[in-house]
């Protein structure tokens, strides 16, 4: 899915919004990380965690949600709850990640980083 079409966005944000704050909440993440990791301001994140937002994701940020979607989905089929959601706060010594947590890493390293991040759980839940 490309998220081309406003459309199709506008299809998608408030599942994937309720989505993203309830992984926010599992993975313990600060204001500035989800907002970081989502591409939005911080500001823009407390009104979405508030219930006051009401505007529109851009194609480049629902791509965000979906590989943070993905990679959530991906974790708690791959653990056990407690240790999916711990998981994306753990130093990681995977090239990938360069010993930094997956969030720390993702943040870094911006849209790239989370699809392969993404890609890297799939991979281990499908024995690559």
């Amino acid at each position: 899915m490309t998220f081309a079409s406003e459309a199709e966005r506008e299809r998608f944000i408030p599942v994937a919004l309720k989505a993203l704050l309830r992984l926010a909440e599992a993975w313990h993440l600060t204001g500035q990380e989800a907002a970081a990791l989502l591409g939005v301001s911080a500001t823009t994140w407390d009104r979405m965690r508030a219930g006051r937002w009401s505007g529109s994701l851009s194609q480049d940020q629902l791509t965000r949600a979906s590989a943070l979607i993905g990679l959530f989905k991906g974790l708690h089929l791959l653990f056990g709850d407690a240790m999916a959601d711990r998981w994306p706060r753990l130093a990681n010594r995977n090239p990938l990640f360069g010993g930094l947590s997956p969030v720390a890493a993702m943040i870094e390293g911006g849209i790239p980083r989370l699809i392969e991040a993404r890609r890297h759980v799939d991979a281990m839940r499908g024995g690559l």
